[in-house]
């Protein structure tokens, strides 16, 4: 609890954050305009309203005999025409005014959604998905209903209580100066409530978020868990962190709902006193029964909306708490720009070298010490070793995911701190443990890594990876749409579907990273098979658990927390009979 406190009561930039979520409309300058001006039209029409009902009631309290109806109706005919007009300028208001929030919005999460295109692995690996998800849809939603509605609310008001005001002074001075007595009763509660309520709002987006974050983590383990029988456990979980999401929910709005209520109070308070003023100027004979109506309707609606604005100010700060979060994404360091004058990595032969690295996530936990290695053109290098011993991290750096802390990686002799990183990845193809298909043909799937590939090369590679057998055997073959993350094929089926996708990448250089880890033993020896002819003359780093997979690897390199124990080949260290040796037994005794 005392955590959230101190994360509650952390300062914030909320007028940043406007300012900034108002710079995403400066490209709307003229409809903005336009919207003004109709704004204005609207509301000057509705201000002349309790003018002509103060008339009207002026003509009909005349007396016995002299009252004109025709003047009576002229006024209210009139009255009913400035409505209606004023009526059909505020839906056009409203209309062009989602059309314009719609686009602005879009054009933020356009801004977002590249944001984490050029944001570094590392940030994904500190933040749940689910957080980064509710920041792209729910919080950019809240900006937008914001814009949309509270925006054009705001504007409008601002120019009724603007306009009612000058009206209240027209018809009477000392009424007017009674109507504001209550005013800075009402600003200074509204201010004092923004500073109790925009913390609470700030706090519920970031529960909203962690419960997202919760939900997709559950999701994606769903299996786990019915395996598992955990079903009550995560529902517990659930529980808890439903729980503190309502609970800040509640915080928020029941603290917020109160505003709107209080400044009513507060303008009711003010309509007695006009009441009672009133009441003594017309029987001091210094205002007329008409003026008095027309004073208390434009004190209406001088009040009404501040009572709007206090019930929007919920959303407000809502939508400001929103926008700090959707900020703060943008904020987010991005991953390093290459250096200056970085070189663009051509004509690769693929010569890998590692000399003397050192590196760790966290600057406490160094996970690779000293490691060095080479892999030379063409030559397959397989790194094994338990869980935890640093072979993944030893990819992420070769395709500079990360950058190491100590030592060099370098590539046909240049340090690939040197290159650019697009054509230093450009020069790997990768197939993963964990398999990423999307939705889309199964040819659309294969030609990911190749732009304008022609059907005869995806139908080569998916051959070469054995899978063309099954992709004719369904309804559509090649244009069979695979649903969101293959979940209509199996996983062995999306395995293979992302070897045949590197196969048809013309690279020279090859990261597998238990490739064969999702499919059976038969297929796996046709699979091997066809990736020693897709290795053949390229450079190729092998990451594997299954050791029976790596026994023609020409360098073998065991790892173990972060240091080479042993390297050679397979026939070598199972002479040694050392660490490899003992491995290599493990998986076969």
């Amino acid at each position: 609890m005392a955590r959230r406190d101190t994360i509650m009561h952390k300062p914030r930039d909320a007028r940043g954050a406007f300012k900034r979520v108002v710079a995403y409309l400066r490209g709307f300058r003229r409809q903005l305009l336009v919207i003004l001006s109709l704004c204005l039209i609207s509301n000057i029409l509705s201000l002349l309203g309790p003018s002509l009902a103060g008339s009207a009631i002026n003509e009909a309290a005349a007396g016995a005999g002299k009252v004109r109806f025709d003047r009576v109706s002229y006024y209210a005919l009139r009255m009913l025409l400035f409505y209606v007009c004023s009526s059909l300028l505020t839906v056009t208001i409203n209309i062009m005014m989602t059309k314009v929030s719609k686009r602005a919005i879009k054009g933020m999460r356009q801004d977002v959604f590249d944001k984490l295109m050029r944001l570094p692995v590392g940030y994904f690996d500190r933040n749940q998905a689910g957080d980064i998800i509710s920041r792209v849809s729910y919080d950019l939603d809240v900006i937008g209903t914001c814009l949309s509605s509270d925006i054009t609310a705001i504007m409008t008001s601002l120019v009724t209580v603007l306009g009612s005001i000058g009206m209240m002074l027209w018809i009477s001075l000392p009424l007017a100066l009674v109507a504001l007595v209550t005013v800075p009763a009402a600003v200074l509660y509204t201010a004092r409530m923004r500073k109790i309520t925009q913390p609470l709002f700030r706090r519920r987006s970031k529960n909203y978020g962690a419960m997202n974050g919760f939900v997709e983590e559950m999701l994606s383990g769903q299996k786990t868990i019915l395996s598992y029988a955990y079903e009550n456990g995560v529902d517990e979980r659930f529980d808890k962190v439903n729980r503190n999401t309502a609970d800040a929910y509640y915080e928020a709005d029941s603290r917020g709902v109160t505003i709107g209520p209080t400044i009513g109070s507060i303008n009711n308070m003010g309509l007695s006193l006009i009441a009672i003023a009133g009441s003594l100027l017309y029987m001091a004979g210094a205002i007329s029964l008409g003026q008095i109506s027309s004073f208390v309707l434009y004190s209406r609606k001088f009040s009404g909306p501040i009572n709007e604005i206090a019930n929007i100010i919920n959303e407000l700060y809502s939508a400001l708490s929103a926008a700090e979060r959707v900020f703060a994404l943008l904020d987010e360091p991005e991953e390093l720009t290459d250096r200056a004058g970085a070189l663009q990595l051509t004509d690769v032969q693929g010569d890998v070298k590692l000399s003397d690295v050192s590196f760790g996530y966290t600057e406490d936990r160094i996970i690779l010490n000293g490691l060095s290695l080479r892999a030379r053109p063409g030559q397959t290098v397989a790194i094994v070793g338990p869980t935890g011993a640093g072979k993944t991290t030893i990819i992420n750096l070769l395709m500079r995911f990360y950058d190491v802390n100590g030592g060099a990686v370098s590539v046909d002799g240049k340090d690939v701190r040197d290159l650019t990183r697009k054509s230093l990845r450009s020069a790997y193809s990768m197939v993963l443990q964990d398999t990423w298909v999307f939705e889309g043909t199964i040819f659309e799937n294969i030609a990911y890594s190749k732009e304008n590939a022609a059907m005869e090369e995806v139908v080569a590679a998916a051959k070469a990876a054995h899978i063309h057998p099954f992709i004719m055997r369904l309804p559509q073959g090649y244009q069979t749409v695979i649903s969101e993350d293959g979940g209509n094929i199996s996983k062995g089926q999306k395995q293979l579907l992302t070897i045949a996708r590197a196969m048809l990448y013309d690279t020279s250089m090859l990261i597998l990273d238990e490739a064969t880890s999702n499919v059976d033993t038969g297929t796996e020896r046709e699979v091997q098979r066809a990736m020693r002819e897709l290795m053949q003359g390229r450079t190729c780093f092998v990451i594997a658990h299954r050791l029976s997979t790596v026994q023609n690897a020409d360098l073998i390199l065991v790892l173990n927390q972060g240091d080479v124990v042993e390297q050679g080949t397979h026939e070598e260290l199972m002479q040694k009979e050392g660490f490899y040796y003992r491995l290599y037994r493990s998986q076969f005794e």
